[in-house]
């Protein structure tokens, strides 16, 4: 078939026609990524107009173009991360949440402090990422799927430990504080606060430069990939670890119900037959499963992962905590070390309750040498034996070392980290 000169001047113009139409359109709109439309709220037939809006209207899928900072204290009970998510509490520019995903937990498996179902487990933390990933979007709303009885009209005066947050017992969260309650201890700013406006704790949390939050429900780092590849977050992991001997005689005298049957071996020097050694072993399991991932530097956490051990924070809190500072990229303002100065060289009488941070923080480190008895080192040492050595703790031979070798049981080590 033979076509004439015209025909293909005007096939030609046609095509660039087409061309200069399709790159106008293209280039005058920004380019940006939306999530596709959830087809149960959604109809095929909506136009473009219609999803441009479902993009302008979902800030929660919003890419963190700022690039705040979003922080994840992962520890365990009674290893210190009180007192770590104190150092960010205290950040004029910090949005701290203590414990969220306590809510999570005490919803879905209230039965259970400590869930050992693989199912469960599963459940439990595909809630918390979602809950997580909300809540460093600063959308605190999702929180009302968990808080029970459920808010009313946003309110609530059921958030776990919400006087552990600075910032949701301070303007414009909390108005009927003053200049002379800037100190307050947590029972009295949530007496002089009263019912949580969660409205006002979001539009707080989208004041605040960046977002800590502190947990001990999420057992490893791995269990964090999700959330650390999310290229809406800039999620930097810091992960808290403590001697296991510690952590035990902590525990033992902390919750005196759940541990009854390690008090009393250590009270009789018989060991109960139906000890939990679970209590153990778990947390010794987590650490080296945990630790074991970040130190083996996988690309996933290139930049977002740093461990910490107490016993170095307690000796040098002034030292690592501008480490970790710098290790997140935001200034350690003068809040931070003035909380430094007041709280880690208290004397015993300085705690008023089992959960405080003033404390002398070396002295606490080590007070677990004359908490328990020899036989439950021995015990501990054997059960925990990998995760000591990879850690850097130092075992001891006998009562008489233990007693004597003080803070020398912790070796020099260096976790820098994966930049």
């Amino acid at each position: 078939m033979q076509c004439s000169w015209k025909a293909v001047l005007l096939l030609a113009l046609a095509s660039i026609a087409i061309q200069y139409t399709a790159i106008r359109t293209f280039t005058a709109k920004s380019f940006h990524s939306c999530p596709i439309p959830n087809p149960v709220n959604c109809s095929l037939s909506q136009d473009a107009d219609a999803a441009d809006r479902l993009c302008d209207e979902s800030p929660t899928f919003s890419y963190n173009l700022s690039r705040k900072t979003h922080v994840l204290i992962l520890a365990t009970t009674r290893s210190g991360s009180s007192f770590v998510g104190q150092l960010f509490n205290q950040h004029f520019d910090v949005f701290y949440l203590f414990e969220p995903l306590y809510h999570v937990q005490y919803t879905l498996i209230p039965k259970l402090t400590q869930s050992k179902s693989t199912t469960d487990r599963r459940v439990m933390l595909g809630a918390s990422r979602d809950l997580l990933r909300s809540l460093y979007d600063c959308d605190l709303y999702f929180l009302e799927n968990y808080i029970k009885p459920q808010p009313v009209n946003h309110t609530t005066d059921r958030l776990f430990r919400r006087g552990a947050s600075k910032a949701l017992c301070s303007p414009p969260v909390c108005e009927s504080l003053g200049a002379v309650d800037l100190h307050l201890e947590e029972g009295d700013c949530v007496k002089k606060c009263g019912t949580l406006n969660l409205t006002l704790a979001t539009e707080s949390c989208r004041e605040h430069g960046h977002v800590a939050i502190k947990t001990v429900r999420v057992p490893e780092v791995s269990d964090l990939r999700a959330l650390v590849e999310d290229p809406r977050l800039n999620l930097k992991v810091i992960q808290l670890v403590r001697d296991p001997r510690g952590i035990l005689a902590s525990r033992s005298e902390t919750f005196r119900d759940t541990y009854r049957l390690w008090r009393i071996w250590d009270g009789t020097g018989r060991k109960p037959y139906n000890l939990d050694v679970t209590q153990l072993t778990t947390v010794c399991e987590d650490f080296w499963n945990s630790v074991s991932t970040g130190l083996n530097r996988p690309p996933w956490l290139k930049g977002k992962y740093m461990l910490v051990r107490y016993e170095d924070l307690a000796r040098n809190p002034m030292k690592k905590t501008e480490e970790i500072y710098d290790f997140l990229g935001i200034p350690m303002d003068s809040n931070v070390e003035r909380w430094i100065q007041n709280n880690t060289r208290g004397d015993r009488s300085s705690s008023k309750h089992k959960y405080g941070t003033v404390r002398n923080s070396a002295a606490t480190a080590e007070k677990w040498r004359f908490r328990l008895s020899y036989e439950i080192v021995a015990f501990t040492q054997r059960a925990c034996q990998q995760v000591l050595a990879q850690l850097g703790y130092k075992t001891a031979g006998s009562e008489e070392e233990l007693k004597n070798l003080s803070i020398s049981l912790v070796e020099e080590r260096d976790f820098l980290p994966f930049s």
